[in-house]
């Protein structure tokens, strides 16, 4: 097949992978790929205001979608700029294909200080991607996109990013379109697979903990869990892989001290594709039982936090129903302790965050089943948005997984876009939000259906709390915080106020039943203070 430049080889190859929007920043040194994307009809560009974003905004495109994203941007300073958010999609394990310009091939390494040139940018994102490649020459960038689409894609996925010389994008294509092989999905040893069937078997206290790598293998985790009447346990990222309105349910509580005993007591635990990090383990400090059987599609996850007495190196979806052959019910007490635990863990978070309950409560009753909340890392979302407003769907359970702060608009931006008829809710601080202020431009020229939730405490509220609880001193916490009904109608956007408890639910129905966006201002000076004030789960070495 012959192309006349590279942004057609481009626009067919993201068809292909059945992308439909791609989100960048324009450049001398990617105008033919911006181009070809914004003419061809099948396609959307969306032109954010920082790489940064556009990287986060195709990553949260593809969670939201289930598939993969596309964020296109410039060299030099501009693949820099993207770097903080392909760690962010890294960490995720999230298929993002990343393209970004180069120099022309003539000078690529010269030093000689063309513009927008940087010392070795291919070295860079290699060391923030899964899969970094160089396109260079005409004939091989098709096949160049097809594998990093390839490494994404495959699990555990990732990023892949692939920087295309200026001089090679405005030339003639000639690809082959050869096919590049995903390889199969690892399947267990049958030994230690047979050893877990029988270990299982034999439980009567089971516990499982699901992380990210459940979430597609939803059905088969539910059918294990209710086989075995054992309670399910779940990270942040394995959130909504079985609907968290499920009585089995325990939740991402697992350092509670509900929870704790549950673990303590528990005769085996079943781990599915998470990775035990160590805000979700109290350090590594959580007591785990020493009967562990660990899926993982990752080899290097086995027994690497927890030891595995029965590690099997497969995929969720297939070795799931083949344990779930052998196993057998818990006893019944067991099963009602969980449904009590469960019970207790969200009562006892609902009373601690005081008025910020009824904003949760609202939320929860005004967004359809399955949308999605993008959370950026703010005291909200670390309290209550990651644990007790509801996730039905692992889809919409969008929020940054790496733990940056800034991430959560351009994330909600990109979720937003995949699903056009359905309201999408921000969760953000007044700190996080001003790290990419200028994403609210963008918001104001997509016009998405999406309601950004400010909560604002002159900021960083998180960071106030820590030093309040360990030290006398306050450092770099305090912001200037703008007016934010005077911000929004200088981008545009229409503007609500929650300053009381009271007015919650009125204020939020209303933002989510708009076709647009709104822009949400909570304000916690007025609202009111938490009953138990949050810190984040970090050891404060004490004098």
């Amino acid at each position: 097949m012959r192309y006349d430049h590279g942004g057609g080889l481009l626009a067919a190859h993201l068809k292909s992978l059945g992308v439909n929007t791609v989100f960048g920043i324009v450049s001398v040194h990617n105008l033919p790929l911006v181009e070809a994307v914004e003419t061809d009809p099948a396609l959307r560009f969306v032109p954010v205001r920082h790489e940064a974003s556009a990287v986060n905004a195709a990553d949260a495109h593809g969670r939201a979608r289930g598939s993969i994203g596309c964020a296109l941007t410039s060299t030099g300073t501009g693949a820099g700029n993207a770097a903080g958010s392909l760690i962010e999609a890294l960490s995720a394990g999230t298929a993002v294909l990343h393209v970004t310009g180069q120099v022309e091939s003539a000078h690529l390494g010269s030093g000689r200080g063309f513009i927008h040139e940087t010392k070795d940018q291919a070295g860079m994102l290699a060391a923030v991607s899964k899969h970094a490649a160089t396109i260079t020459s005409t004939r091989e960038a098709g096949r160049v996109l097809r594998q990093a689409s390839a490494a994404a894609l495959t699990a555990p996925g990732g990023p892949a990013s692939v920087e295309w010389p200026i001089d090679l994008q405005y030339a003639a294509q000639e690809d082959d379109g050869g096919t590049h092989p995903a390889p199969g999905p690892p399947v267990p040893d049958p030994s230690r697979l047979a050893a877990a069937r029988d270990l299982l078997a034999t439980a009567r206290r089971p516990l499982i903990w699901a992380g990210g790598g459940a979430n597609t293998a939803r059905d088969q985790l539910r059918d294990l869990l209710e086989t075995t009447g054992a309670g399910l346990l779940t990270s942040n990222s394995g959130r909504g892989s079985v609907p968290e309105d499920h009585e089995q349910v325990v939740g991402n509580f697992a350092t509670t001290p509900a929870a704790r005993a549950l673990l303590a007591d528990a005769d085996l635990l079943v781990t599915v594709g998470t990775h035990f990090r160590s805000n979700e383990t109290a350090d590594y400090g959580l007591h785990l039982p020493g009967a562990h059987i660990q899926i993982d599609v990752d080899a290097a996850a086995l027994g690497r936090v927890h030891p595995a007495t029965h590690a099997l190196h497969g995929d969720a979806a297939a070795v799931l129903p083949r344990l779930t052959e052998a196993a057998r019910p818990a006893g019944p007490d067991w099963t009602d302790r969980v449904r009590r635990v469960r019970a207790e863990v969200r009562a006892a978070l609902h009373d601690g965050i005081g008025p910020q309950a009824a904003i949760c409560d609202a939320l929860a009753a005004a967004l359809p089943r399955g949308s999605v909340v993008a959370r950026d890392v703010t005291i909200p979302s670390s309290s209550w948005g990651n644990r007790l407003l509801p996730v039905h769907d692992p889809r919409g359970n969008v929020f940054p997984r790496g733990g940056g702060i800034g991430q959560g608009l351009a994330m909600g931006i990109g979720a937003a876009l995949a699903r056009p008829g359905e309201p999408t809710v921000v969760i953000a601080g007044d700190g996080g939000l001003a790290v990419h202020l200028g994403e609210l431009l963008t918001l104001a020229q997509e016009r998405p259906r999406l309601t950004l939730l400010v909560f604002n405490d002159g900021g960083y509220g998180v960071l106030r709390n820590m030093q309040a609880t360990y030290t006398e001193r306050r450092s770099g916490v305090d912001l200037f915080t703008p007016d934010f009904a005077r911000l929004a109608e200088a981008c545009a956007l229409p503007y609500a106020r929650i300053g009381d408890a009271g007015e919650a639910a009125k204020v939020i129905d209303a933002a989510v039943a708009s076709d647009g966006p709104t822009l949400v201002e909570v304000d916690l000076a007025a609202l009111g203070p938490m009953k138990t004030p949050f810190t984040p789960p970090v050891k404060i070495p004490t004098r």
